[in-house]
């Protein structure tokens, strides 16, 4: 079980003063030196955390695997194609959600999805499709040649009592099982924290998981290399 760290709220906090503190490069190395598989960040169209210079340093400074998130749109594609990460995931984007609300509609978008893959493919990059745990979708995001679906987490967090919980985390389970068999690999994320992790990493299919709030916030008190190793302990 691999984790990829998101860093896109350090930028969050860096941009609350418009400084140069706290970095998300720095931020991404402390991660790393933690044990950290993978680095994550989302170049968002209004540009309201990491900017595109944060991109950059990022391709240069990670050392395990860099996962670009970032909306399906011409000037995005172009970006990845210029900075080549390990990875790209499409994730849907509006400018007035304070964070990715809900998964991408593969179905509804698939034929420019697949040509973006394929745009994608040919500069060696890796695709992710971030997309809710639904059957339909999971199977057009094969059809359209995908790498990856990253399940979205979000409904499963939000769940409150416990068989609301149980049912969220049963849907996930089935519908890793079922991207696993159409060949895709499986990653997980959204609202992802240190008291419901473990039930997720639990599941044999899923492959990593990407998180970054319940990182960052606890960051803030002990330091991001504390936070990520306890983090992996949950997960491991």
């Amino acid at each position: 079980m691999r984790l990829g760290v998101n860093v896109d709220h350090v930028a969050t906090l860096r941009e609350a003063r418009k400084d140069r503190v706290p970095d998300p490069v720095a931020a991404a190395i402390a991660a790393e030196m933690a044990g950290a598989d993978g680095i994550v960040c989302h170049l968002r169209e209004d540009r309201r955390h990491i900017k595109d210079k944060d991109l950059y340093l990022l391709k240069e400074v990670v050392k395990t695997h860099l996962n670009l998130e970032m909306a399906a749109t011409d000037e995005m594609i172009k970006i990845a194609a210029e900075v080549v990460p390990d990875m790209v995931t499409f994730v849907p984007e509006r400018r007035e959600e304070v964070t990715t609300e809900g998964g991408l509609d593969v179905i509804a978008n698939q034929e420019y999805i697949a040509e973006a893959i394929t745009i994608l493919h040919a500069h060696n990059i890796v695709v992710s499709l971030f997309i809710a745990p639904d059957i339909q979708q999971i199977k057009t995001a094969a059809r359209v040649g995908a790498d990856y679906a990253e399940l979205h987490t979000g409904a499963y967090a939000r769940a409150e009592s416990l068989n609301a919980i149980n049912e969220e985390l049963e849907k996930i389970r089935s519908i890793a099982a079922a991207a696993n068999k159409l060949r895709l690999g499986v990653s997980a994320g959204h609202g992802l924290n240190y008291q419901n992790v473990r039930e997720i990493a639990a599941t044999p299919q899923i492959e990593e998981l990407n998180i970054g709030h319940a990182l960052v916030a606890r960051a803030v008190m002990v330091g991001m290399e504390r936070a990520v190793r306890d983090m992996l302990a949950l997960m491991r």
